[in-house]
């Protein structure tokens, strides 16, 4: 409780300059606090409709943070509706709302002698300047409880660096060739062709295989691959990886089994191209990222 309002709770029984007095404080900045009481209770009705449609977006994806959740309050709304990212993470607070985060360092791959000689093209820029022209891709483990008889079923990515669109996956209980390969054709079949693109991945060995630069060759691919040992030269899909473990696994350390991991990491990945706001795509979803720039692209030079 405020001492001004220790004051207001107190007045009619205590004279207001004694119980100023005693408290300290100035009775014109009392009575200040006073005249502007209607106005607070304005603000804090405002704070809780706000808190309430926060909630409910913060109820259908709990990962969310502040910015993710002010660019969803904000997409179509008009100019005099839209609200303040500070305002939004100021209510958040005080409503104790926030996004899951959690920092778990996992080695996810084991690198291989190469069968043959890849030069790392991107250098660690994961930027493309139209979609279809670079690509990342790596192979994360989707580790199983013990009591669905332990193991991992395991999930390859082709990511495009210009949106950072999910446009090819595979999962498997297994990490032969056939896994990278199936996600490889997936991204093909989505993009209708990959001809002139550049893929990039990290020196496992089913990315050395000769049966997977077959298929690069194919396709029109041309194969990129950073430092042997260095998860920081495939940034980019190491994050992606990261982050479905973090918003899908949350606290648990395992699935509970080989269906619900499946499901759930396709519910996830859905998700991620068509609802969840990337801050790379202007909080926009990396599909409709896509879609806008497209759509500004087509339109007649002024």
């Amino acid at each position: 409780m405020s001492r001004f309002q220790f004051v207001a709770d107190n007045s009619a029984t205590y004279p207001v300059k004694r119980l100023c007095e005693l408290l300290e404080v100035r009775r014109s900045s009392f009575y200040a606090w006073q005249a502007g009481a209607p106005a607070r209770a304005q603000r804090a009705a405002a704070d809780a409709e706000l808190e309430a449609r926060i909630r409910k977006v913060h109820a259908a994806d709990n990962t969310v943070g502040a910015p993710r959740i002010t660019a969803e309050l904000n997409d179509g709304a008009k100019e005099g509706e839209r609200v303040n990212h500070k305002r939004v993470a100021r209510v958040m607070r005080s409503a104790g709302i926030a996004g899951y985060v959690k920092r778990r360092k996992v080695r996810t791959t084991i690198p291989e002698p190469a069968d043959q000689k890849v030069l790392d093209l991107l250098k660690r820029d994961f930027t493309a300047t139209a979609p279809n022209r670079r690509y990342v891709g790596d192979i994360t483990y989707l580790p199983l409880s013990e009591a669905a008889g332990g193991g991992n079923l395991y999930l390859a990515t082709v990511i495009d660096c210009y949106s950072r669109r999910l446009v090819g996956w595979a999962i498997a209980d297994h990490m032969r060739t056939e896994l990278v390969e199936d996600a490889l054709r997936a991204a093909a079949a989505t993009r209708g062709s990959l001809a002139g693109a550049i893929f990039h991945s990290d020196h496992g060995s089913v990315y050395c295989s000769k049966d997977y630069a077959a298929l690069c060759s194919k396709l029109g691919v041309t194969q990129s691959m950073g430092t042997v040992g260095s998860s920081a030269d495939n940034a980019l899909a190491e994050s992606f990886n990261a982050a479905l473990k973090r918003e899908v696994l949350q606290e648990a350390k395992t699935w509970p089994d080989e269906l619900t991991c499946r499901r759930q990491v396709f519910k996830w990945l859905t998700r991620y191209n068509t609802k969840r706001r990337h801050t790379w795509c202007r909080y926009n979803t990396p599909i409709a990222y896509e879609v806008a720039v497209a759509t500004a692209t087509l339109q007649p030079a002024a």
